[in-house]
């Protein structure tokens, strides 16, 4: 069935025929199954969506509307690819425009779409283009809302293909699915109904998290698992850097901060401390995070290894000098741009000019800069990269030798993908997992069966969470009235769900249905990616100058009067932060100090969903409400980190609806421990610390998706209890994994503790980097026995 002049395209490009998945994948698409195509990095996986997309546009596959003239004009296939990234779908692109080539197809038309086309540029998508690549927020913020200049698009779609479909997760991955049930929506009032093909990297379930982003019963989906393609052998290390005692004063830098309250003074600072990568807001805002914390400059950091970041740069050198063609994966921008210009001075004292074959590779860059560096490490003319994870997906950079990953990608599916990058097209591929200063990292080296002896996360988000699904009835309403008829495409507590949003005055409910009535755009109610809310604005005083933006959540712990905020090398002491206007105003000063932010938390449970006992430690699940208020902030001289003085704070609290995992240390529990009632409370913080660190190996998330209260006596329980709590409006169904794997979360907590070599708690076991009570106290002996004595419990 397919289409002559695409089979003689992609034997033109090399493919004299394709792999058994692709044939499984394409033909249950072809007949219209919903598909998904769960194989490994290079595999192929484009060609199984490409063959029956783009034969389509010609021809309907079975089951599909006729191309025949409807009401709303003549009807020819079209087809939409989404992605989670610009990049991706400008690759994707780009290879489709050498098929069509190859093809000598002159007659199909495909072109990207997203928020920087300009108005000429949608136009001609909207009259001409056959496939068009984008991503899912523009179809929220875009393409949905302004479904009536689309309808040529929409009438005749045909295929919807979802790559890298094991990104949406969490509360990205609910307003996605949110999302692409509006678009099955929107395109059955054009009077189609598009085939979904997914591709994903290898995950657990991949048929129920296919057909769970787009809205359908799992037996809807056909699932292709079974990777056909040529797999090279791959040489794995597990690498920690080497202990450097004498280092572990100068080790008290922040977590990743972009507006960082510390200038670069501070050495040997990890890619954790890369000053780069947002910093979590803090609870009430729109992601509820709580802020980027330092270490508490009295805290025991000892043994200190060397950085991750100075250990990539040494290994990156080695391997381009033994002439490997390597990508550096680092955790942050500043990191990647740091391990690029430290390899590139390695590289100029060895021989020089070497150094200009590395280079770094990150978000952030024009579009066109990013294109000349994929096609340089392509060519052969750059020999290494350093880069964020924004190289993790889909783009295709094949016949590398080695790939470099500082510290744990957050998931075993990013692991593999970036793992993926080495050895493609069957060859042979060595790669490096270098252990960060982390409970995660550290647990890891001395458990290796954790990464290879155990499969991949199942991809967790829930579509029917009601702080992501209200916003999203809104807009569908705003696109075409909700019918009854509607309700089971959005799932169960719907009708419940719309009750509350007319109550509200957000919908109108009317004898035919629901319907938006405001003036403005219901589609700003709620931001895809969770930064959502009005980002606050930091002001130069005495230029009105903008310097940058701080996500709103994050604006009180990091541009609080009095702060220290650091633009691109240059220091601003903040003189008023206005929150209802969004605006911070600065004033530029050199100063030799930085600031941190100090904040109190507490938690109320406002519901069980779930509970289960194990002997007298009671474990529950369920909502709860974060309360968070900063209440003053620190000076620190640098680079020695003296403390110069703390000042108070007036700033309202924020309180964050989200949904927690706890269990509970009853008194009988702390004495069969031997855990002193002094010490209670920093054996109670150093097992919170360590849970939140250890939590990513079980759920599909990071460290920054999850916050952590713990209290020798709680209101609700009446007894010390530990909570950690997703750090998103509603819950992402990361600690509902928690509470299931309750037992075997623990016991990896407590080895990640006990196994390490630090006498009193380090950052590598359970120090945070995000302690609103800067570290203090922690009791990481006790935390043990603690530990042991709830375990003991467990069958």
């Amino acid at each position: 069935w397919a289409d002559p002049r695409l089979v003689a395209g992609y034997r033109a490009l090399g493919v004299a025929e394709p792999w058994e998945h692709q044939v499984h994948a394409a033909q249950a698409a072809w007949s219209g199954r919903h598909t998904v195509l769960a194989t490994s990095t290079g595999s192929g996986k484009s060609l199984a969506f490409w063959l029956p997309a783009l034969t389509a546009v010609h021809g309907a596959a079975p089951g599909a509307p006729e191309p025949t003239d409807t009401a709303f004009g003549p009807r020819r296939g079209t087809v939409l690819y989404l992605c989670p990234t610009k990049a991706l779908a400008a690759d994707q692109l780009a290879g489709l425009e050498r098929l069509v080539r190859a093809a000598g197809h002159r007659d199909l038309r495909p072109a990207t779409c997203d928020g920087d086309a300009s108005p000429t540029e949608r136009r001609w998508v909207q009259e001409h283009a056959d496939v068009v690549l984008t991503n899912p927020d523009f179809l929220h913020f875009s393409l949905l809302p302004g479904h009536r200049r689309w309808a040529r698009v929409l009438r005749g779609l045909q295929y919807v293909a979802v790559d890298e479909c094991h990104a949406y997760r969490g509360v990205f991955g609910a307003h996605v699915a949110a999302v692409l049930r509006r678009l099955r929506r929107v395109a059955a009032h054009y009077g189609s109904a598009p085939t979904f093909v997914l591709a994903s990297a290898t995950t657990a379930d991949p048929a129920g998290s296919a057909a769970r982003l787009v809205g359908v019963a799992a037996d809807d989906v056909v699932a292709v698992t079974e990777d056909r393609s040529p797999q090279g052998r791959k040489t794995f290390a597990l690498w920690q850097p080497p202990e450097l005692p004498g280092l572990a004063p100068v080790l008290g830098e922040p977590e990743p901060a972009e507006v960082a309250t510390l200038p670069r003074a501070i050495t040997g600072t990890d890619d954790d401390a890369a000053l780069t990568a947002p910093p979590p807001p803090a609870p009430g805002g729109p992601q509820g995070r709580p802020p980027a914390e330092p270490h508490h400059e009295d805290t025991p950091t000892a043994p200190a290894h060397r950085t991750a970041t100075a250990e990539m740069a040494d290994l990156l050198a080695d391997l381009v000098l033994a002439g490997a063609r390597t990508l550096a994966f680092a955790r942050s921008r500043r990191a990647a741009e740091s391990v690029a210009a430290v390899t590139q001075d390695h590289l100029d004292q060895v021989r020089p000019g070497l150094g200009r074959t590395v280079a770094a590779y990150r978000g952030g860059y024009l579009p066109e800069e990013r294109r000349a560096l994929e096609r340089a490490i392509r060519s052969g003319d750059l020999q290494a990269l350093a880069t964020t994870n924004a190289l993790e997906l889909g783009v295709d950079i094949s016949g590398l030798d080695a790939v470099l990953i500082a510290g744990w990608p957050g998931t075993r599916m990013s692991l593999w993908q970036q793992a993926g990058r080495a050895g493609r097209a069957g060859s042979d591929g060595l790669v490096a997992l270098i252990a960060r200063e982390d409970p995660l990292d550290t647990y890891l080296v001395h458990h290796p069966e954790a990464v290879f002896g155990a499969p991949v996360e199942a991809t967790v988000f829930d579509p029917g969470n009601p702080y992501v699904l209200g916003p999203h009835l809104c807009a569908a309403a705003a696109e075409v009235p909700l019918r009854s008829d509607d309700l089971a495409l959005f799932g169960p507590g719907t009708a419940e769900l719309l009750d509350v949003l007319v109550d509200r005055g957000a919908l109108r409910r009317r004898t035919s249905g629901w319907y938006w009535t405001h003036p403005e755009p219901a589609t700003r109610l709620t931001d895809l990616r969770g930064s959502g809310g009005e980002p606050v604005r930091v002001v130069e005083a005495a230029t009105g100058r903008l310097l940058g933006t701080v996500d709103a959540g994050s604006a009180d712990a990091t541009v609080h009067p009095g702060a220290v905020y650091v633009h691109q090398g240059a220091t601003f002491l903040v003189e008023e932060l206005d929150l209802e206007q969004a605006v911070a105003m600065v004033t530029a000063g050199r100063v030799d100090y930085g600031t941190w932010s100090r904040w109190l938390t507490s938690i109320e449970i406002r519901g069980v969903r779930a509970e289960r006992r194990a002997g007298p430690v009671q474990w529950g699940f369920g909502p709860v409400d974060v309360t968070t208020q900063v209440v003053s902030y620190q000076k620190r001289r640098l680079p020695e980190m003296t403390v110069l003085g703390q000042e108070p704070l007036d700033l309202p609290p924020r309180t964050l609806p989200t949904t927690a995992v706890w269990w509970t240390a009853p008194t009988d529990v702390l004495a069969a421990a031997g855990v002193e009632d002094g010490d209670v409370p920093g054996a109670l913080h150093a097992a919170e610390h360590a849970s939140i660190g250890l939590l990513p190996l079980l759920a599909t998330c990071d460290r920054w998706d999850l916050g952590g209260v713990s209290t020798a006596l709680h209101v609700d329980t009446e007894c010390a209890t530990v909570f950690v709590h997703d750090a998103y409006p509603g819950g992402a169904g990361f600690a509902e994994r928690g509470f299931e794997l309750g037992a075997r979360w623990l016991r990896a907590t407590r080895d990640a503790i006990a196994t390490c070599g630090c006498p009193a708690g380090c950052p590598a076991c359970v120090q945070s980097p995000k302690c609103g009570n800067g570290n203090n106290p922690l009791e990481k002996d006790a935390a043990v026995r603690l530990l042991d004595a709830v375990l003991a419990h467990e069958p």
